[in-house]
Formats: structure tokens, sequence, C-alpha cells
């Protein structure tokens, strides 16, 4: 099954021949990436169409900085959120709860798990826990008019739905990706 297939070792490569850099070097690339991050974040209100295609890369260079390391991931993820205080404080509920959320938990179950299945399970997790609260707790209209922020069955349905695909599309294109960062990066 599709699912169940391991994923290469990518990540760990990845991950080993970074820790063999200097700290100084990685602090560098992760506070670059955490630039990047916000630029995309960021991206959604400075241009108003084309941004909210752009928005949702902010997950990639998380992804990268948490499998770089776990503890550079989450500088990296704090980083862009005091980032994006300065530059675009509208993308605050947004990028914490969602889009940084969901690249620290695929970032980490890279390192962790071996199959899809379990990436997958846990990015969709991340996400659609980030979600609910957005929605549900802090009662604020991230999907707009369409959803409501009073608890609903079917609309969280919808959002385990979207959040499993969503974890899914992110998943491919980190493992795509990841293959090509470690051609580049491991020697």
């Amino acid at each position: 099954m599709y699912f169940s297939k391991i994923i290469s070792n990518d990540a760990k490569s990845i991950h080993t021949a970074a820790s063999q850099h200097p700290f100084t070097w990685r602090l560098v690339l992760v506070s670059l990436l955490s630039c990047l991050a916000t630029v995309f974040q960021a991206a959604g209100g400075f241009v108003p169409i084309i941004g909210l295609f752009i928005s949702p890369l902010a997950t990639a260079p998380i992804i990268i900085c948490s499998i770089l390391s776990i503890r550079l991931g989450i500088l990296s993820y704090l980083s862009t959120i005091l980032l994006l205080f300065i530059l675009q404080p509208s993308e605050l509920i947004v990028f914490p709860f969602t889009t940084g959320l969901l690249g620290l938990g695929i970032g980490i179950a890279l390192l962790h798990f071996n199959n899809r299945l379990s990436i997958l399970i846990s990015g969709c997790a991340v996400l659609f826990t980030g979600i609910l609260s957005v929605l549900y707790i802090f009662k604020f209209p991230l999907l707009g008019p369409m959803a409501s922020t009073s608890f609903n069955l079917y609309m969280a349905g919808g959002i385990l739905l979207f959040s499993l695909s969503y974890t899914w599309i992110w998943l491919e294109i980190s493992v795509i990706c990841l293959k090509r960062i470690k051609l580049r990066f491991v020697s």
C-alpha cells in the first residue's frame, strides 16, 4: 500500500550532515529561512490576490529548519512569529496555528517516523488541532463566513478532510525537495 511505504532516510541524512556544520552556520541558515517564511506569510497582506497563493509557502522553510534540528525548527517558528509581529501583525493568528505549526509537525515527524501514514497522521493532527483552536477557542473566523465559530460536527469533519489532504500535499512536496537538498547538501 502506498501509505505504508517507507520514506527514504533523506531527512535523517540532512539532519546528520547539518549537525557537523558549526552552530553559527546553522543559526545563520535558520535566520535566513525564518525571514523567507515571514516574507511568504506576509505576502497575503501585501500582494492582494497573488499573495494568497504565496503565503502557504511559509510552511517549507519551517520544515527545513525542523529537519536541521528540532530546537532550531522551534527557534525558526518563534522568530518568524516575532518578525510577523513587526511586519504584518494581521498574520499573527494564522501562522502560529496553521502554516507554521504544520511545518513543525511535518519536519519533526520526518525525523522520527519512517512511513508516510505516521507522518501524515501526525501532521494532520497538528494542523487539525491548530485550525480548531483558532476557530473554536479564539473564535477567529479563519475560514471566512463559510465556517461558524460555534462548533459544528460537519464542519469539523470537513476541516479534518482538508487537513488530511493539505498535509498529504506538503508531505509529498517535502519528500521530493528533500531528495534534491540531499544531493546538494550531503556529500
